[in-house]
This record gives structure tokens, sequence and C-alpha cells, in this order.
């Protein structure tokens, strides 16, 4: 069995922040707003034998889709494949990230198009 690195989570597998963001997701499912979500749903091709699989492939309840990435903090490397594929790929990429309750809760978005 390989050694996963510290800090993250064996594929297909979501950690608290996502599972968090995976709520919201399916709240605003149940209001409407959203058709459908899949976690980890889509990877794409950024390169030879570079990829990027969004967190969260998401239709809004007016047929756009939208790769979300959910994250606590960037690394240089990943916020350079969300540019690339944004860049490249005919969707709406959207990076969230949870806001602590001292400074008011809720989610910062951040959209890459």
């Amino acid at each position: 069995m390989k050694d996963l690195a510290l800090g993250r989570m064996k594929a297909g597998t979501m950690n608290k922040t996502e599972v968090a963001y995976a709520r919201l997701l399916e709240t605003m499912k149940a209001a409407g707003k959203v058709a459908w979500y899949k976690f980890e749903g889509v990877k794409l091709r950024l390169a030879d034998k570079t990829f990027y699989t969004p967190d969260f492939a998401v239709m809004n309840a007016d047929g756009v889709m939208e790769m979300h990435e959910v994250k606590g903090f960037w690394r240089d490397d990943a916020r350079a494949k969300i540019k690339i594929a944004a860049d490249m790929y005919p969707f709406r990429f959207i990076a969230v990230r949870m806001q602590s309750k001292k400074n008011g809760g809720g989610w910062d978005r951040e959209v890459f198009e």
C-alpha cells in the first residue's frame, strides 16, 4: 500500500471542509439553485500526464456547469492548474474557502473564467 502525504485524503474521500461544502450544495439543490453536483466527478486533462480533478462538478438550475474547488489554503501548483483549466475548458471555475466564525462564517468565492 502506498503511503499518502500528510494532510492528503485518499481519492474519493472528502475532508471536513469538503463535507461542509457538500452540505451547502445540498441546501442549494433543495432550494432549486443547483440541479446536480458530484464530488470528484470530472477529471480534466491539462497536458501530457497532467490532470486536474476539481472537488465538485456542479450544474446550476439554469444548466451552467461549474467546477468548484474547496480550499483551506492554496499551493502554487493548485492555483496554476485551476487557471490553466479555466483557459482551456468552457466551465466557470470557482474556488471557495470557509471563513471562520469570528470573521462572520460563510464562504469566500474566487471565480476563474
